[in-house]
């Protein structure tokens, strides 16, 4: 089993190869990196904006996809902020969610790891038992429904601090859906620095209680709150990381620990973090043999799928059946199944492969 991608150039990887897509679809796949809200196709995202109206967001599909074209990160989270806010029932939850799993079904991934943010429900009145109900139900019905296993991670919204942080921590802990697996924070980085104490109580309360360390770190700062996360919030998985090169001692961290990077190219660059996709620095990641797994963070409003972001690192990048299909691996390595559900999916790929050969 191999769990690197390489970089070399590949015949097979040019951008007409019909033979390469048909191998993108079928390829097993998980994602790892896929927040909720931002899960919310447009259709759906229509619907609740008409439902609400009043809240900022269009009505209409063009002026839609206008609305999410990002000039930064902060302009992003605006966006983003005033999508959470149409999310008001329960119910509403649980149809992201199985919206997700129908999405994922299929581009041919069997399982997800989705960033949910408790305090953004908890900030529109959306008791916490009710949201953890909507969950378990979504959970149970992924699978059954579209053959996808789903699990949580609870995250915390950088950018509102101490009462963010006990919030998203005790409803984890006192309330948790039956499929949460990690503990985790996103949104603005910058902001982290004023609620240091808060954040690492917050984890170190999450991890005393067995739930896996999944923070963001060096999507928009640089390699210092990569070592933040690794050193104080115990990270088992890094969202992003992409800020890691430029301390070579940090990649030489990670890439003695094998501590993977959940990597998103396509929404660096709507974000900005990236000025363009060519430009995106996951070829370097793979040649400095760090662990890489690919994913999509906030699709429908990035304009990209799971096999959008396949299809990218094959025709951008250069990457050919086997380290696409190391990829693959890597997703499925990193995550938090089974150990025999990994064995399984991890056959599954090995058999494309040979069978595609």
């Amino acid at each position: 089993m191999t769990t690197d991608a390489t970089i070399p150039a590949r015949a097979d990887a040019s951008s007409g190869d019909a033979a390469l897509d048909a191998f993108i679809d079928a390829l097993p796949k998980v994602e790892l990196h896929v927040h909720l809200i931002g899960s919310a196709s447009v259709p759906t995202v229509l619907e609740l904006a008409r439902r609400h109206p009043g809240g900022g967001v269009p009505t209409s599909e063009e002026e839609l996809r206008a609305f999410y074209r990002f000039t930064d990160f902060p302009h992003f989270a605006r966006v983003y902020k005033a999508v959470n806010a149409l999310v008001r029932e329960p119910e509403d939850v649980a149809t992201l969610v199985l919206g997700l799993a129908r999405d994922l079904a299929a581009q041919g991934a069997r399982y997800a790891e989705l960033q949910v943010t408790p305090y953004a429900h908890h900030i529109v009145g959306m008791p916490r038992r009710k949201v953890t109900e909507a969950l378990d139900l979504a959970a149970r019905r992924a699978p059954e429904e579209f053959g996808v296993e789903m699990a949580y991670i609870f995250d915390i919204p950088g950018e509102y601090g101490v009462e963010a942080a006990e919030i998203t921590v005790a409803h984890a802990l006192e309330e948790p859906p039956a499929a949460l697996v990690g503990f985790g924070i996103g949104g603005i980085e910058q902001e982290r620095v004023h609620y240091r104490d808060a954040y690492r109580d917050a984890f170190t309360a999450a991890r005393n209680a067995g739930l896996h360390s999944v923070p963001h770190g060096g999507e928009m700062t640089g390699p210092e709150t990569i070592w933040e996360v690794v050193e104080a919030y115990g990270a088992e998985r890094i969202g992003h990381g992409i800020a890691c090169l430029g301390d070579e001692r940090l990649v030489a961290h990670l890439r003695e620990t094998r501590l993977p990077l959940d990597v998103c190219p396509t929404s660096n660059v709507c974000t900005g973090q990236v000025a363009r996709i060519e430009d995106h620095p996951l070829p370097r990641l793979l040649e400095e043999g760090l662990f890489v797994t690919l994913n999509t963070d906030d699709p429908p409003m990035f304009d990209t799928t799971l096999n959008g972001e396949y299809r990218t690192a094959a025709r951008v990048f250069g990457l050919g059946r086997r380290e696409l299909a190391d990829l693959a691996r890597n997703g499925v390595s990193a995550s938090y199944l089974p150990a025999e559900r990994k064995r399984a999916l991890l056959a599954e790929i090995d058999a494309l492969e040979t069978a595609t050969a």
